[in-house]
């Protein structure tokens, strides 16, 4: 298990909000998505219409983006983690929103609201850098 490495008191609010190392958020994130993925089938709404479909697109959007992020569990390392944890909360809001905007949520809505917020939450406490500088990170 990687060294934790905790935020000093005297750093800004807002930095120590950022408790959720990047390594672990690489797991959540392939995790996330697979989820989401498989929300449809699990939660009885695979009927091909909107409310699996929104599922479908933002869980593979989520590996993709997940896959090219410059952290840990990053395979190709092109986008910056902050960037990508703009995306995961712009993301999960639209998700969340996605029953009320699109118009399912007299349908579904309970799966794309927890994952949406779920997102948006940890986009918000997640550490912005990784724990190891990335030229020595085991892969």
């Amino acid at each position: 298990m990687p060294a934790v490495h905790p935020i000093p008191s005297d750093q800004p609010r807002a930095a120590r909000m950022r408790f959720l190392p990047a390594r672990v958020h690489g797991v959540i994130d392939y995790l996330w998505g697979l989820g989401l993925l498989a929300s449809p089938w699990a939660f009885g709404f695979a009927d091909g219409g909107a409310p699996q479909w929104v599922a479908v697109v933002f869980g593979v959007g989520a590996i993709a983006y997940s896959a090219v992020t410059d952290y840990e569990l990053g395979l190709v390392r092109l986008v910056p983690m902050r960037l990508h944890l703009g995306l995961d909360g712009f993301a999960g809001a639209l998700l969340a929103a996605s029953p009320w905007i699109l118009g399912f949520a007299d349908r579904v809505c309970g799966p794309h609201l927890a994952f949406g917020v779920f997102a948006v939450v940890a986009s918000l406490i997640t550490r912005t850098e990784p724990a190891q500088p990335l030229a020595t990170a085991p892969r």
